[in-house]
């Protein structure tokens, strides 16, 4: 059930400041299926679903059981030049990597392995640590931001593209790790629908209603509670600084965004597939790749191709450049909008990683020395330090300086 929380007094009601806005309104009782939204950006409060732990260590277990069947064993196979090859998500990381490129390989590593790995892990410890007394904190802290980097879907989207691509040279089957992996990513993309860090904050670190005046509460970005610094001026819950502003936001979302920026252009540029076949050398950039695939009759694999690696960076950038300019010029208008472009490219972002997950697993797959291979072209460095400097920018833009023009009775919150 949605609820949207209202500015208005009630008794005995909690106070709440939105982390995207900063606007101050109360809260009324919930209970665990209702969702509380702020009544100004519309940004989500307070999630409704609601996971007992239980169930939540059950997943993990289920998904740390799958893990060495859907990461060693092979998830296509093919048969080319006579001979049966499996590719599975292990051996495309260390074609990459073995390759000359550990850094690139580095990170298709840790957005497919490390993440659900920390996932499981971290989940596990909340559940055995809290028994043994330990500081449940930095993992609770590291949940918050793991869910931007767990890309098991986008890497499932990956080995459908790779299986059209190497269609051409020969004939590709369903390996005998697909339904662990199906099941793997099945299993944590419910875990995170279903995983309320709000109420796990609750359940171990429980904190009071703050008294004093509710117009100088503050919110921490870190766990998203509204109290007053302690005498450290750090969150008293996750024991984080709180600022009425993240420091240096503006400067190291400019610093990642101009990286990304530079980056871009040899990534588009050069090379980010080579295929050697009889000994003749093609090379694909990211453009002419999609242009391949659609020429081949592969229409719908080369829109997605198009719109994740081609559509969403440059998006990206150009809703962020927007944003940073409306920031620097107090622009008051089009404040609703501009907050939902950020959401949005904060969503989109991570499926720019497609081209490396399809790049591991071409990888893996056509590898036949002289008679046919594929590798990796210098592009790739480039493409995936842009995805990964995008997604850092959009984290580290602190949405509030947005609404900072936006007269409202918060005007004291206001530069």
């Amino acid at each position: 059930m949605k609820i949207h929380a209202m500015t208005g007094r009630l008794s005995k009601a909690r106070h709440q400041r939105c982390g995207e806005c900063d606007l101050l309104f109360t809260l009324p009782s919930l209970s665990k299926n209702q969702a509380a939204y702020c009544p100004r950006c519309n940004a989500k409060a307070i999630p409704g679903r609601d996971w007992s732990m239980t169930r939540l260590t059950a997943m993990a277990i289920a998904m740390l059981l799958l893990m060495p069947f859907a990461f060693t064993e092979p998830l296509i196979s093919i048969r080319l030049l006579g001979t049966r090859i499996d590719a599975s998500l292990l051996e495309g990381i260390w074609q990459m990597s073995s390759q000359g490129d550990p850094i690139t390989a580095s990170m298709v590593a840790f957005c497919t392995l490390g993440a659900p790995l920390t996932l499981t892990l971290s989940l596990l410890y909340l559940r055995f640590g809290h028994a043994l007394g330990m500081n449940l904190r930095p993992v609770l802290l590291m949940l918050e931001r793991l869910k931007e980097w767990l890309m098991l879907d986008i890497y499932l989207i990956g080995m459908a593209v790779a299986a059209i691509k190497v269609r051409e040279y020969a004939d590709v089957q369903a390996g005998s790790a697909l339904i662990a992996y199906l099941s793997l990513t099945l299993l944590s993309i419910l875990t995170l629908i279903h995983l309320n860090l709000e109420q796990l904050w609750d359940r171990y670190y429980p904190q009071e209603q703050p008294e004093g005046k509710p117009e100088v509460l503050h919110a921490c970005l870190s766990c998203h509670f509204t109290g007053y610094p302690d005498e450290r001026a750090r969150c008293p819950r996750c024991h984080i600084p709180m600022y009425r502003r993240q420091p240096y936001s503006l400067q190291k979302t400019w610093a990642a965004l101009i990286a990304a920026i530079i980056l871009l252009i040899p990534a588009n540029l050069l090379p980010i597939s080579i295929v050697y076949a009889n000994g003749v050398r093609m090379e694909d950039t990211i453009f002419s790749g999609v242009v391949s695939l659609a020429t081949s009759g592969n229409l719908p694999i080369a829109a997605i191709v198009f719109i994740a690696s081609v559509l969403v960076p440059f998006t990206k950038i150009m809703v962020l450049l927007t944003l940073l300019f409306s920031i620097h010029l107090k622009t008051s208008h089009s404040l609703k909008t501009r907050i939902r472009l950020l959401r949005l490219v904060a969503w989109v972002g991570r499926w720019s990683m497609l081209d490396l997950f399809v790049i591991a697993l071409m990888m893996s797959l056509v590898n036949r020395d002289q008679l046919l291979s594929f590798t990796m072209g210098p592009a790739a460095f480039y493409f995936g330090s842009a995805v990964i400097l995008t997604i850092l920018a959009v984290q580290w833009l602190d949405s509030r300086l947005i609404w900072d023009a936006h007269a409202t009775g918060n005007a004291e919150y206001a530069d």
